[in-house]
């Protein structure tokens, strides 16, 4: 849950306009696109995921550039309070593409196999680090619930708006750790600078990955992060 958390109304939560269709979500590319041109678009949706799971889209300049072994370009799209950053993986003509996050810390984890599977992971745990790190289920939603009480309505206005389909906590915690195990070794990521070592797991002591040490000497700068066309706002101090 964003620490700056508002409650949401819990009648009338999206206007018919905040709600996808079909054709909403129809590209001949990732979906992935079309669900941020959607949040892009519904404001009121974009906050209010970003309440609950603390995913700000307004936010894409990351702290650095990142490589990963895969050499497959990183797409920044959206950051937390902390000053994490989460990666779409690989070119938009993709059917599907993975989900990445890196924190400040040095660590890093793929949690989704594309964007919808994340955010159903999103509205469904909230404290998805907590689900990740084995915090039982029941505690992770009790701490929501504490910091949300009217999350049942928040969610079902979710999913109805973004045409996502529902996770359990159960499965959402599955496959957040089935995408986490995969990882390693193509896509841990390591700063595009010299000496960089590679970032830790997020949700296991680190493996040994052969090859990827000198990964920050690759050349090519479709394998860096991309930087977003329209001018971000770098995030210069960490949220509360």
């Amino acid at each position: 849950m964003h620490p700056d958390t508002a409650t949401v109304p819990s009648t009338d939560f999206f206007t018919d306009t905040d709600r996808s269709t079909d054709s909403d979500l129809s590209t001949d590319t990732d979906p992935g696109e079309a669900l941020l041109r959607l949040l892009e678009a519904t404001p009121q949706v974009a906050r209010t995921l970003d309440l609950v799971a603390d995913f700000d889209i307004t936010r894409r300049t990351p702290r650095d550039r990142l490589l990963i072994p895969a050499g497959l370009p990183l797409h920044p799209i959206a950051a937390d309070g902390t000053g994490g950053t989460y990666y779409l993986v690989g070119d938009p003509r993709e059917p599907r593409r993975p989900v990445l996050y890196a924190d400040r810390e040095g660590c890093g984890t793929l949690i989704a196999e594309d964007l919808a599977e994340a955010l159903a992971i999103f509205i469904a745990l909230g404290f998805w680090h907590e689900a990740g790190h084995g915090f039982p289920l029941e505690t992770t939603e009790q701490n929501l619930r504490e910091s949300e009480p009217d999350i049942d309505t928040i969610r079902a206005g979710l999913y109805a708006a973004t045409g996502i389909d529902p996770l359990t906590p159960e499965q959402a915690r599955d496959r957040l750790l089935a995408a986490a195990s995969r990882t390693a070794p193509d896509y841990v990521a390591v700063a595009d600078a010299p000496g960089a070592r590679p970032y830790h797991l997020l949700f296991g002591p680190p493996r040994g990955i052969a090859g990827i040490a000198g990964i920050a000497g690759v050349a090519g700068a479709g394998r860096a992060v991309g930087i977003p066309g329209r001018e971000a706002r770098e995030v210069r101090e960490v949220r509360a």
